[in-house]
């Protein structure tokens, strides 16, 4: 099974759109949603959950009202101001403001502070009608520090080798830090949608040398690239320089509009220059993986 990590140096780029068009192209794909801080391949996916589990990061301080003394130790060294008075003399935790960091645990003389783990989020297992799926949703403020991340990828790559499917296609998060190190570390491609602008360029530079630290061989596709021809080329004469390939350009389409409205991906929707592209970029992205076989 071949995994493909579709991401991008900063948001907004079009890798769900890519994501969700590969999904339909692929024939066997097992999919993975891994940009679980604004998770929304599901809204083009329309998964039906068949699993879901909670998932545990961090601790959270709770006071027992019961136990607590009123001191008002917890209150003052508490840096993060998580901690307030409440009716009857005594005090409670606002979850919302709590980083976890277990100071008013060590000093609450009366032993009234608990430290569970917190609840950050649940992830899921789903059906779609281009394969299974692997997603998650945090919680308000949830932490991920890449964990749940890697949570998602492993069940997704397990689901993946169960059936005997052919591709793991993971749309993974914007950025270089820890939840998109958790997405591309040993994948066997990584696509780097980026547009063409001087943001998506000086960001297209970060990313792929994150995937040159972590030894994934990288490709680039510059999305709506005739909105600025000139920035495009500019670009691509780098990409080399920076140690990836081509794999190919989408131009910017009104029908792919159209398509992501219906919920649809963009080579289901109506005809278009964009669908074209995208089924190019498919078969480069594929040809590409095969000539390392």
């Amino acid at each position: 099974m071949k995994e493909l990590v579709v991401i991008s140096g900063k948001g907004g780029t079009g890798k769900t759109s890519v994501t969700a068009s590969f999904a339909a192209l692929a024939g066997r794909a097992v999919l993975a949603d891994c940009d679980v801080d604004a998770a929304d391949l599901h809204l083009l996916l329309r998964p039906d959950i068949r699993r879901r589990e909670s998932f545990h990061a961090g601790h959270a301080a709770v006071i027992r009202r019961a136990s607590c003394t009123g001191c008002g130790a917890c209150a003052a060294a508490c840096r993060f101001d998580a901690i307030r008075a409440a009716d009857g003399g005594t005090f409670r935790v606002d979850a919302a403001g709590c980083e976890g960091c277990g100071v008013c645990v060590r000093v609450c003389p009366a032993q009234a502070v608990d430290f569970p783990e917190r609840v950050a989020g649940e992830w899921y297992v789903s059906d779609t009608r281009h394969g299974p799926m692997v997603h998650a949703r945090l919680e308000p403020g949830g932490e991920n520090s890449g964990k749940l991340v890697a949570r998602v990828r492993e069940e997704a790559r397990a689901v993946g080798r169960a059936a005997g499917y052919d591709w793991l296609l993971v749309d993974g998060p914007p950025g270089i830090g820890c939840p998109v190190i958790a997405s591309l570390t040993g994948a066997s491609r990584v696509l780097v949608v980026t547009e063409p602008t001087l943001s998506g360029a000086h960001d297209l530079e970060r990313v792929l040398g994150l995937a040159r630290h972590f030894n994934v061989p990288a490709l680039v596709c510059v999305n709506k690239w005739d909105i600025n021809p000139a920035q495009t080329e500019a670009i691509e004469r780098r990409v080399s320089a920076l140690g990836a390939r081509l794999a190919g350009r989408i131009r910017y389409d009104r029908a792919a509009t159209q398509a992501l409205l219906a919920g649809r991906s963009i080579v289901e929707g109506p005809p278009g220059e964009a669908a074209a592209d995208l089924r190019a970029l498919w078969n480069a992205v594929t040809n590409d993986v095969r000539k390392e076989r």
